[in-house]
C-alpha cells in the first residue's frame, strides 16, 4: 500500500539580499578580520537580514560578533539600552534612536563597530512626517557615530528593506575605509 504525504505548506521567507550585498559584505569581512575587529547588527525594519548578508559569506563568524533583531520599542530599551525617552520624545524612526542603537549594541557587545537601522517599511505605518520608505542607518566605532537618512520612496516592503540592508553595508563599507586613512 502506498501512502501519500500531504505536502508540507509553503513558508515564507525572507527576500534574497540584494545583488550587490554579497561583495560589499565580503569586503566588510575580510577588513574586519584582517584586523582582528568584530561588528555587531542592532535591526528593526530589516528583522536580521543584515546579519543573514554577512553570516551568507564564508568565514564570517571571524568578524561578525551577532546581531539583535529590536523590532519592539521594549526590546530597543530592554536589548540594547536605547533610552524609553528617546523613543517617546523623538520616535523609533528617527536619527536619535538610530544613534542610539548603534551606540547601545556596540557597547552592550564589546564590538568594534555597529551598524544599526530603523525605519518604515510599510505598507503601513508612515505619516506626512515621517512617510513609508523612511529609514535611517547608523554606524558606531570608537571614532564617531555616523547616521544617514534615507528616503526610498514606495519600493514596497520587500524592496524597502532590500534597500536598507544594502544602504546599511555601503556605510559599513565607508566607515572602514575612512577609519584606515
Amino acid at each position: 500500500m502506498v501512502t501519500k504525504t500531504p505536502a508540507s505548506p509553503q513558508k515564507e521567507t525572507a527576500p534574497p539580499p540584494p545583488a550587490g550585498a554579497a561583495s560589499v559584505g565580503k569586503q566588510i569581512i575580510d577588513i574586519l578580520a584582517e584586523r582582528k575587529q568584530t561588528i555587531v547588527t542592532a535591526e528593526s525594519c530589516t528583522g536580521g537580514l543584515i546579519a543573514a548578508a554577512l553570516t551568507d559569506i564564508p568565514g564570517a563568524s571571524a568578524a561578525l560578533y551577532g546581531g539583535y533583531v529590536t523590532y519592539a520599542n521594549a526590546a530597543k530599551s530592554k536589548m540594547i539600552q536605547v533610552q524609553p525617552r528617546l523613543i517617546g520624545d523623538y520616535g523609533a524612526v528617527s536619527n536619535q534612536v538610530a544613534r542610539a542603537m548603534a551606540d547601545g549594541a556596540r557597547n552592550t557587545a564589546k564590538s568594534d563597530y555597529a551598524v544599526a537601522v530603523t525605519g518604515i517599511a510599510g505598507p503601513d505605518g508612515g505619516s506626512e512626517k515621517k512617510p513609508v520608505g523612511l529609514v535611517y542607518v547608523a554606524v558606531s566605532s570608537d571614532l564617531a557615530t555616523v547616521v544617514i537618512e534615507h528616503r526610498f520612496g514606495d519600493l514596497g516592503r520587500d524592496g524597502i528593506r532590500k534597500a536598507t540592508v544594502q544602504a546599511a553595508l555601503d556605510l559599513v563599507l565607508q566607515v572602514l575605509t575612512s577609519d584606515e586613512s
